[in-house]
């Protein structure tokens, strides 16, 4: 399946480069600490290493939200909440923007040229568009996962995942090579892959299997810490085995952070997500519990969309 709008730049990376836009790199300052901070700064709050299994996610809130490629409005006035620590699918066919909704949560759509965004994104209380906010901040509380995975090729596995740690530790000891050890098998056993790639770390990242990469490109969000985490298709690419791995993961994940995914997989949203959001031609149509959306919609266009009579 394709997503909506342009699709996102892969581009292969060094170390130095990983603050472009498009990577899935993701680190978790909270909401407090998007406002753009001066160079130097170096709080202890920023240096705290939290435990990955107690924390919280943020919840996510869309008002009136709209996303214009030129002149083509693409997102037309939606107002969505996404909560915290539930899963939230967005279905609808393709076209539809649902994935250039979520590239507008964590600000990539504005990367596109061309391309802005309108009404406000609420990280909590913290409208992710306002001036005083750090926009390199904002992409690493909300880390993406995107359709085809995109580890970096030149980078071995470990470092696939160090990557954003590197970036973003302000402190000497952060960078410590036990510190970064400990960080990534943490984010590797978050991702379910330790087990299966302990032993070779040093090896190439892009020499896994596209399930294994996938969940690499999770790990490495997971390593900084995200509050959100979005997936545009993640599991498109991916055989049933991979698939069902993925799934039991973003199950897993939910306990600490809010997961977004988008998805044309109908069984998928019924299997994964707490909530659903059915979008037709840029607009919301309904959003509630996934069972109450698969089994007694309240509009009609969403009954016809979830039983295939469009799409």
């Amino acid at each position: 399946m394709t997503s909506d709008g342009p699709p996102p730049r892969t581009a292969e990376m060094e170390p130095d480069e990983l603050l472009e836009p498009d990577t899935a790199t993701s680190s978790s300052p909270p909401a407090g600490r998007l406002a753009a901070a001066s160079p130097d700064a170096d709080s202890a709050a920023g240096a705290e290493t939290r435990d990955v299994d107690a924390t919280p996610g943020l919840s996510v809130k869309l008002d009136q939200l709209r996303a214009f490629y030129g002149e083509a409005e693409a997102v037309k006035g939606v107002d969505l909440e996404f909560r915290a620590n539930e899963v939230t699918a967005i279905i609808g066919p393709s076209g539809c923007g649902k994935s250039t909704l979520v590239r507008c949560i964590n600000r990539m759509h504005e990367e596109i040229p061309g391309a802005h965004a309108e009404g406000s994104v609420l990280l909590d209380d913290l409208n992710v568009y306002a001036g005083s906010v750090d926009v390199v901040a904002v992409r690493r509380a909300i880390g993406m996962v995107f359709q085809k995975p995109n580890p970096f090729p030149t980078m071995s596995i470990f470092d696939n995942v160090a990557s954003g740690l590197r970036l973003s530790s302000r402190r000497r000891g952060e960078r410590s090579k036990a510190a970064m050890g400990a960080k990534v098998e943490s984010a590797l056993r978050g991702a379910g892959l330790w087990e299966e790639v302990s032993e070779r770390l040093t090896e190439a990242g892009a020499g896994l299997s596209g399930g294994q990469q996938q969940r690499l490109c999770i790990a490495r969000s997971l390593a900084v810490d995200p509050e959100v985490i979005l997936m545009d298709e993640p599991c498109s690419a991916l055989d049933p085995i991979a698939t069902l791995k993925i799934e039991e993961l973003i199950a897993e994940l939910k306990r600490r952070v809010t997961i977004v995914i988008v998805t044309h997989n109908m069984q998928q949203a019924a299997r994964v997500a707490d909530r659903t959001a059915f979008m037709l031609d840029g607009r919301l149509v309904e959003v509630g519990p996934t069972q109450d959306i698969f089994t007694k919609p309240s509009d009609a266009r969403t009954e016809e969309y979830v039983t295939g009579k469009f799409g």
